[in-house]
């Protein structure tokens, strides 16, 4: 099965589960947070990109 895996996220500045909610609800998707990652059941590492974008984070600091 493939997953998308959102990782070097400073956990104590953004909430990983909070996160990983809004991500899910909004991918359809299920996931959890393992340790200082976040991982989403399918492939939407574009779309994760866009959303995290969307939420504030520098798309330069993304990798894909």
């Amino acid at each position: 099965k493939l997953i998308t895996v959102v990782d070097g996220l400073n956990k104590k500045e953004i909430d990983l589960k909070e996160l990983a909610k809004k991500l899910k609800s909004k991918f359809a998707c299920g996931g959890t947070v393992k340790g200082d990652t976040i991982e989403l059941q399918g492939e939407h590492a574009e779309k994760t990109k866009e959303e995290l974008v969307k939420l504030g984070f520098s798309s330069d600091s993304i990798e894909t």
